[in-house]
């Protein structure tokens, strides 16, 4: 009965704590709010303390994979040297808050426009919010699994990867 007692009480605490260690390191899925399908595969990764998020891998309207980091082939028109989108950080300088990582910044790579960035989990999804003064909007990710990649598609080792941040295109530039 003891033994039992106490194998029972080493699952609950080994249990418990894979729950409050929830990360935001991972593969997240972008949903376009009208359509609700999945637009891209962020890869979201620790560097030096602060949280990035690369975009990987990118939808068709179809709902298929278009392009990947592997196979790039659409670009950033807002973004300075018009990038492809996958392989593009998209999200940097996060930092842990508490629950929350705060005090970065987030890009809209169509219109080359960079907004303050905060993001939390909030059951089990990545609530993403991007704001400019008071105004903001927030997006919820959902955790990207290997069905949700392409067979024999090689996801990046996330501790390997090094902030590459974006240059917004001068407003000028992009008139023209």
């Amino acid at each position: 009965m003891a033994k039992s007692f106490v194998v029972f009480w080493v699952c609950l605490i080994v249990f418990s704590s894979s729950l409050w260690a929830q990360s935001v390191v991972g593969f997240w899925k972008t949903v376009d709010e009208k359509s609700g399908k999945v637009q891209s595969i962020v890869a979201v990764y620790e560097y030096q303390n602060q949280c990035f998020g690369r975009i990987i891998a990118t939808y068709g309207s179809d709902g298929n994979f278009s392009d990947s980091i592997e196979e790039p082939k659409t670009r950033a028109p807002g973004v300075e040297g018009e990038p492809f989108y996958s392989g593009m950080d998209i999200i940097w300088n996060l930092k842990k808050n508490g629950d929350r990582y705060t005090k970065g910044n987030i890009i809209d790579p169509d219109q080359g426009r960079v907004y303050s960035a905060e993001m939390w989990l909030h059951e089990g999804n990545l609530v993403v919010r991007g704001q400019l003064l008071f105004f903001g909007r927030n997006q919820t990710w959902l955790p990207a699994s290997d069905v949700d990649f392409p067979e024999g598609f090689r996801k990046p080792d996330l501790a390997q990867l090094i902030p590459q941040i974006p240059k917004v295109k001068s407003r000028k530039a992009m008139r023209s």
